[in-house]
């Protein structure tokens, strides 16, 4: 088994406490703001505290069906949250788990390695999820997504 990480940086006229409470607080925002791309975000083990597992149905005509992930440390008051990818068939076969940090490690199967373009396709599928929630709450300075954390 091998690890890939990789580091993103995105920036963001929302602040970071905001951004931070609608992306991983306020998870019934999300499929909301982009229904083409999620169907459903549900918790199917806990209530979105640690060891919580979350899974995500992704919309009709995306190229996956669904995504579990495990919640792995929370600090709200930080707006930190560290995830990993345990199921779904964005896995395929050659990845056994994805964990999310300020970096993501990508722990593959056997001696497989992750491609450059596959990090750049999933760089641009972030950038792009920030970008749609950002847009969201610029137009709607009213939704309460305003976390209390001090970062």
């Amino acid at each position: 088994m091998g690890v890939t990480t990789f580091t993103q940086e995105i920036t963001t006229k929302v602040s970071p406490a905001r951004m931070f409470k609608a992306l991983i607080l306020d998870i019934h925002l999300v499929p909301k703001i982009m229904p083409q791309f999620i169907k459903s975000i549900e918790f199917v083990e806990g209530d979105g505290g640690v060891g919580s597992i979350k899974k995500t149905t992704l919309a009709e005509g995306t190229p996956f069906r669904y995504l579990k992930h495990r919640i792995d440390a929370l600090d709200a008051d930080n707006c930190m949250c560290n995830y990993t990818l345990i199921e779904g068939d964005v896995l395929g076969d050659k990845l056994e788990s994805i964990s999310y940090e300020i970096t993501s490690h990508y722990q593959t199967k056997g001696d497989y390695n992750v491609k450059e373009e596959d990090i750049k396709e999933a760089k641009d599928k972030h950038i792009e999820v920030y970008k749609i929630v950002e847009e969201y709450l610029l137009a709607n300075p009213n939704v309460d997504a305003e976390a209390t954390c001090a970062c």
